[in-house]
């Protein structure tokens, strides 16, 4: 801390002994010895409390980011969920289709498993069995029991 070699402590506590006298010096020394560690603790409490105060300055930094990218995420989310509902609503709306019961394949008397994709055959009086992952991916409810 100091710069200040073993003469110079040397010549210092003989100038004390001289101008103290032998009775006095163990009190002063003590005394300077507690003066200069309260001096010590005090210096390093400052210290202390200037780094929490720069860490908590980072945190708050930190909790800011955090929450903007919170934000960020919700918002991205909701507008996902906005337009997920939009298409959905779109999709599930009835087509207005005047000669629907004329043209559909059931009452023109034709085979309605032609009319679908898959291999299997649908029966149209038999209701249409989902397992539940599926109904789940499509958003419907499963009541587990």
């Amino acid at each position: 801390m100091f710069d200040i070699s073993f003469a110079e402590i040397l010549v210092i506590a003989v100038v004390g002994l001289v101008v103290i006298g032998p009775e006095r010096l163990p009190k002063v020394a003590r005394t300077l010895g507690h003066l200069f560690g309260r001096a010590q603790r005090y210096a390093n409490d400052v210290k202390n409390d200037i780094q929490r105060e720069m860490e908590l300055e980072e945190l708050k930094k930190w909790k800011a980011s955090v929450e903007g990218t919170a934000r960020s995420i919700e918002d991205s989310v909701q507008k996902e969920m906005t337009q997920f509902q939009e298409v959905m609503e779109t999709e599930t709306e009835p087509k207005p289709s005047a000669t629907a019961s004329a043209s559909s394949p059931e009452a023109a008397g034709e085979d309605v498993s032609a009319s679908f994709p898959s291999s299997t055959p649908v029966n149209p009086t038999t209701p249409s069995i989902k397992s539940e992952s599926s109904r789940e991916a499509a958003g419907t409810e499963v009541h587990r029991e």
